[in-house]
């Protein structure tokens, strides 16, 4: 079922607290970029509160203009040397267990940011080596998904974002059959690999089944499903308000095709309740070795 009225489940409710400033504080003081804030991310609040944040390496001018992103785009400012120990640090001081760091599209440079990504992940593991590291990275090719695997993450996840008949309407330069071929040189490179697309776009649902189909075929192992909001007038706009029934019924189909962990629900974003996510993982290999 659809509608196309904002529905009453698609309302957040504020949440601060000592969490919440203790965590912008940490990304005010070691001037970092994330997500939460250059994507309006409806779950800031909620995170931020529970004392975790995606962080967003690499500045926050993306190279591309992807329709349905709030991201800033244009001419991306020169890497900062010195960020990989920045973020190091701030996830230190943050204590975190289980850290998600993505990045905006730099297509202006040479290695497309690939070698600045394994000296973050380095430096993170560095100073953080208990942690769980998972980032969100572009459509790399094999050469450059291996250069980030050298870093030493635990998971990697690319998003296709939509379906593949609305790919080139809702995005920039990236292609559907690219953004698959991605996904199959993370699973080939051995890591935990992870999905993500949004749904209201106007794709229909038996699209969307068989977008399931189609990564669960590869070997992706997670995948998550969230309803499009428009961040700006510019973006986009909304086709349809998914239900909550629908979603769980994507759910439901995802459990079934034999992914270990779908996060299906209106509110969901690529990086949200990732530490979660990852614990179903762990233990669906437990369950396995146990076999």
């Amino acid at each position: 079922m659809k509608i196309r009225r904002k529905p009453d489940w698609l309302k957040t409710t504020m949440v601060s607290g000592e969490h919440y400033a203790f965590v912008k504080k940490m990304i005010e003081e070691h001037h970092l970029h994330t997500i939460c804030s250059s994507g309006k991310c409806p779950n800031k609040a909620e995170c931020w509160s529970l004392g975790t944040a995606t962080f967003m390496i690499m500045g926050d001018i993306c190279t591309r203009t992807c329709k349905f992103c709030a991201t800033k785009s244009g001419k991306p400012l020169p890497l900062d040397p010195e960020e990989p120990e920045k973020l190091a640090k701030s996830i230190q001081l943050m204590q975190l267990k289980h850290c998600v760091i993505t990045s905006v599209d730099r297509d202006d440079l040479p290695d497309k940011g690939a070698g600045h990504w394994k000296a973050c992940v380095q430096k993170v593991r560095e100073l953080n080596p208990d942690i769980i590291i998972e980032l969100l990275i572009p459509d790399y090719d094999r050469t450059l998904v291996d250069i980030v695997c050298e870093g030493g993450p635990d998971i990697i996840a690319h998003n296709l974002e939509t379906v593949a008949r609305l790919t080139p309407e809702v995005r920039s330069k990236a292609t559907y059959r690219k953004s698959m071929e991605t996904l199959q040189h993370i699973i080939d490179a051995g890591k935990i690999s992870k999905t993500g697309i949004m749904v209201g776009l106007g794709e229909m649902e038996e699209e969307v089944i068989e977008l399931l189909k189609e990564v669960a075929a590869i070997g992706c192992q997670m995948v998550t499903i969230g309803q499009y909001l428009q961040p700006t007038k510019e973006n986009i706009e909304v086709v349809d308000y998914i239900t909550p029934e629908q979603f769980e019924k994507y759910k439901q189909i995802g459990l079934e095709l034999g992914f270990s962990s779908v996060e299906s629900a209106p509110l969901v974003r690529s990086s949200y309740m990732a530490e979660r996510s990852f614990l179903k993982k762990i233990e669906e290999q437990k369950k396995q070795n146990h076999a």
